[in-house]
């Protein structure tokens, strides 16, 4: 779990993932000037400080980790409630990778159609946002050499490296990520914001002029 100021969010997340047997809960803080560091120590996550950067504090996380697969959660972002059936598909599948559909909360009518173009269209390319909780097996993680360290789209980036060594299993009972970015600057102004930046990827903008545009002038976190 890559973390930068998420205070407010750790309590719950940590509550979501203190159920699931037999795994370890990673959390990699970019310099956080909150008490997220604090939080997640108390809650029993094993927590390791890196340079920002959502990229490298996930391949610093994963370096530690010890399990047979790995589960890259946003601390906004939520298991769902049959997380058990999810993890037994797992042992019996076996896939390369894959991850959820979401769901967006708070949610509402529009938000509600938002989650359904981005699980269309998650499920149509097979490329997924980090939103998504993307889960890989280890060992194909590593032959890929993880995230390329990149600001920005290095889950659009390994989504498509991904797919080429095999398709992905889509979870079909979402995760619950937060839709505070889409309230906090508007629904309609943010959805063409993700769009535009994602055919810029696509032309070959280079990824950190998207994150400058993603996050303004304050670079802000989600």
């Amino acid at each position: 779990m890559p973390v930068l100021n998420e205070a407010d969010r750790l309590q719950s997340a940590g509550r979501s993932l203190a159920s699931l047997p037999n795994s370890e809960w990673i959390v990699v803080d970019g310099g956080s000037n909150d008490d997220s560091v604090k939080i997640a120590e108390s809650m029993g996550a094993n927590v390791i400080v890196s340079s920002p950067g959502r990229a490298r504090q996930m391949n610093t996380g994963a370096s530690l980790a010890r399990g047979d697969y790995l589960l890259f959660l946003h601390a906004d972002t939520s298991l769902p409630g049959d997380w058990q059936l999810w993890l037994r598909a797992l042992e019996s599948v076996e896939p390369h990778w894959g991850f959820f559909r979401v769901a967006l909360q708070p949610a509402g009518k529009v938000l509600g159609l938002v989650a359904a173009a981005m699980n269309l269209r998650s499920r149509l390319t097979r490329v997924a946002t980090g939103d998504q909780a993307i889960f890989v097996k280890r060992s194909v993680f590593e032959a890929l050499s993880g995230f390329a360290d990149i600001p920005l789209m290095e889950d659009v980036e390994i989504s498509k490296r991904l797919r080429r060594q095999a398709p992905p299993m889509i979870w079909p009972t979402p995760v619950h990520t937060s839709s505070r970015r889409w309230r906090r600057h508007g629904i309609a102004r943010t959805v063409l914001l993700m769009w535009s930046l994602r055919l810029q990827y696509v032309l070959g903008v280079s990824p950190t002029i998207l994150y400058r545009r993603y996050y303004g002038p304050t670079l802000e976190r989600k």
